[in-house]
């Protein structure tokens, strides 16, 4: 850098000789000498002009100005310096402690405490995943025990290429193994409920009622979307329910898009045309009203639309044989199910017969069930509980018992109650049922192959039924029964039944 002095002599020459220079402005003589002192003298001879005399004394302030504020970011750049300095020290230090651990890696997330949070977290669940596989169980659990480990081993090299590529943040990869550890416990605790709730004895014959009990509900199986669509979100299907049908037709019945209104139902011979949507017989009722329908020994049962009156479909012929009202039962959206309007009358078949449930203002709005003569349609026989209609999402029925279901949350309901109309006794359980949207519109319970066909917002779906066990030949004791899936009272004392 120039000393200062040396500086401000050669911007006087360079402003002389630049050709921004004043016009007509003629140097006689330019002189420089060095001393020993090592200083330069400039002597610059001018004409004898007052104007020039000026002017140079202008340009003198403007150099000195400049000067001036080029010591003073001289004197900030030497403040800054020293922090510089310390950075880049700190840098190259970071850098070969670095490289010192792992010369192929630079600190990254991998080095954090939450990423070896994760490992061990991973590490465990898998480590635990194993210790439920040796302990072994039934088929379904073994099943579900490999799918969990498998995504956990999945889990594994995913937290794997986030250490290699950190392209993934660690807050989406904790919610997979939070996940992951909460299906894992569920997976314990459903081991431990099949545990203390005994041997679960050989599978049920079709329309067997040699059980306990509903003990607990699958997870569910996804057939496939409604053949009308998705913007058919209500309606209903299954198989019939009678406990020997005379046929293995699958019928599938969406409503129009208001929710409301039975036009159209399809019957199959089996899954696969089902699934193929071939080799199907589509009818037209048109008089439907509701989701509440029900194939029993091969005749669809509804609610005929905007009266309280029952229907009766001949699935040979699709002809109208039977239509009559219910005594006392309310309708046009009159204390429907929750979330499910136009439910007034909802049909049911099982091992015990030909169902249906509905309320009446009598009751109050509570659920009322009622137990028909298949042939004529009268009531044969009506229980009341104590369960208030429009706070229930669903219900059906199996070997007599009503097995009623509310909603937890967009992705579950819970099976909370049941009255058993052969011993007129209720009891509150707790069994959860996982659902894949919101809203379950048609329960059909099916007893020869022991499922629940469920169409959920335009969707046909089925869950296996699990029952518990007979000891010694007799229906255990509510008492006796162990807490868990299933959680029974005490027998609430019911309503006293009352004839038709």
């Amino acid at each position: 850098m120039q000393p200062i002095p040396t500086l401000l002599t050669t911007l006087l020459l360079l402003l002389l000789v630049l050709p921004g220079r004043p016009q007509n402005v003629k140097v006689r003589s330019v002189s420089i000498s060095e001393e020993e002192s090592d200083k330069c003298h400039c002597t610059i001879q001018l004409p004898n002009n007052s104007t020039l005399l000026q002017q140079l004394e202008q340009l003198q302030s403007t150099v000195r100005e400049l000067l001036g504020k080029y010591e003073q970011e001289l004197l900030r750049a030497g403040a800054h310096t020293p922090a510089v300095e310390d950075q880049e020290n700190q840098a190259l230090e970071m850098r070969h402690v670095q490289e010192s651990r792992d010369p192929s890696a630079i600190a990254s997330l991998s080095e954090t405490p939450a990423f070896h949070l994760l490992r061990l977290e991973l590490e465990g669940a898998q480590e635990f995943a194993t210790q439920l596989k040796a302990q072994g169980g039934v088929d379904e659990a073994v099943d579900l025990l490999h799918q969990l480990q498998d995504q956990v081993i999945n889990a594994s090299l995913t937290l794997q290429l986030l250490a290699d590529s950190e392209q993934r943040s660690v807050g989406a990869l904790q919610q997979e193994v939070d996940v992951l550890e909460g299906r894992l416990r569920e997976c314990e605790r459903e081991k431990e409920q099949e545990q203390a709730s005994g041997d679960l004895g050989p599978p049920l014959l079709p329309g067997s009622c040699a059980h306990g009990g509903l003990q607990k509900v699958s997870r569910p199986h996804v057939v496939q979307l409604n053949w009308k669509g998705l913007s058919h979100k209500a309606g209903m299907w299954g198989r019939d329910s009678a406990p020997n049908p005379v046929s293995s037709l699958y019928w599938v019945a969406p409503l129009r898009t208001d929710g409301r209104y039975f036009d159209y139902y399809r019957l199959h011979k089996s899954l696969d045309d089902l699934l193929l949507l071939k080799n199907y017989e589509q009818w037209k009722v048109g008089y439907g009203d509701g989701s509440g329908n029900t194939v029993y020994k091969n005749f669809m049962y509804f609610n005929y639309y905007g009266t309280g009156d029952m229907a009766k479909v001949d699935l040979s012929t699709n002809a109208l044989v039977l239509r009559r009202p219910l005594p006392g039962a309310t309708y046009n959206n009159r204390f429907s199910y929750a979330a499910v309007p136009w439910k007034a009358l909802d049909f049911a078949g099982d091992e015990k017969g030909l169902w249906v449930l509905y309320a009446t203002e009598e009751s109050k709005g509570n659920l009322v069930v009622s137990r028909l003569n298949a042939s004529t349609l009268e009531v044969e026989k009506t229980w009341r509980t104590s369960q208030y209609k429009p706070a229930l999402s669903g219900a059906f029925m199996a070997c007599g018992v009503l097995y009623a279901l509310r909603s937890l949350s967009t992705r579950q309901e819970e099976i909370f109650y049941a009255f058993d109309t052969n011993t007129g006794q209720e009891h509150h359980l707790s069994i959860l049922l996982d659902k894949m949207l919101e809203t379950l519109h048609g329960i059909n319970y099916c007893p020869s192959d022991h499922k629940l066909y469920v169409y959920n917002d335009g969707y046909l779906m089925d869950y296996d039924l699990t029952f518990l066990a007979l000891k010694d030949g007799l229906p255990r004791p509510e008492a006796e029964k162990s807490s868990g899936t299933r959680a029974p009272l005490k027998p609430v004392k019911p309503n006293k039944p009352s004839g038709s």
